[in-house]
């Protein structure tokens, strides 16, 4: 089981005990705001997601983790690592964090975890994120750790509310040891 931790957090890859707990988070319609997947109409919805994600780290293709609160060991919400082709060593992040935990630090503390695990654990040359320009609070993550706004997408994101405008985030394993 592959676990990473910071001074607060605790990142534990998911697995079928998460089922719960994951589709509780994916309901909450804030989490759903700039969220292109929508709201799982059922537990079942959340359960082939679920598997996919277990699937897809036994291929080492995505590693996706829980995200908890080491002191009361309480779910908070989940931070991916998607790895792209292997020729150009690329992997692209994305986090989900119940509202009642934003603004603390979480997802910063999180995000820069994921970082660097995939600079200095998995040997990346590059690491991207993605975010509609109006999610205020993601942009503000992904300034504080570091990545650099790279390009804004036109209408790319098909949420609820419609296309919406995408900010392209990026960071360099040089950017990182620096």
């Amino acid at each position: 089981m592959l676990e990473l931790f910071t001074d607060r957090l605790q990142l534990k890859i998911v697995d079928t005990s998460n089922l719960s707990k994951i589709h509780e988070l994916l309901s909450v319609p804030e989490v759903d705001l700039y969220n292109a997947l929508g709201i799982p109409t059922n537990k079942e919805v959340t359960d082939v997601y679920l598997q996919e994600w277990i699937d897809d780290f036994e291929m080492r293709k995505e590693f996706v983790f829980a995200i908890y609160i080491q002191s009361s060991k309480e779910f908070i919400g989940l931070i991916s690592l998607k790895i792209g082709n292997p020729k150009y060593s690329i992997g692209s992040i994305w986090y989900k964090l119940h509202p009642i935990f934003w603004s603390k630090g979480y997802a910063t503390e999180s995000a820069k975890r994921i970082l660097k695990f995939s600079f200095e654990e998995i040997g990346l040359h590059r690491v991207e994120a993605g975010c509609a320009i109006a999610n205020i609070g993601s942009v503000r993550v992904l300034e504080k750790i570091g990545m650099i706004r790279e390009g804004h997408k036109r209408k790319v994101l098909p949420l609820k509310t419609g296309w919406s405008d995408n900010y392209e985030f990026a960071m360099l394993e040089e950017d990182w040891s620096n």
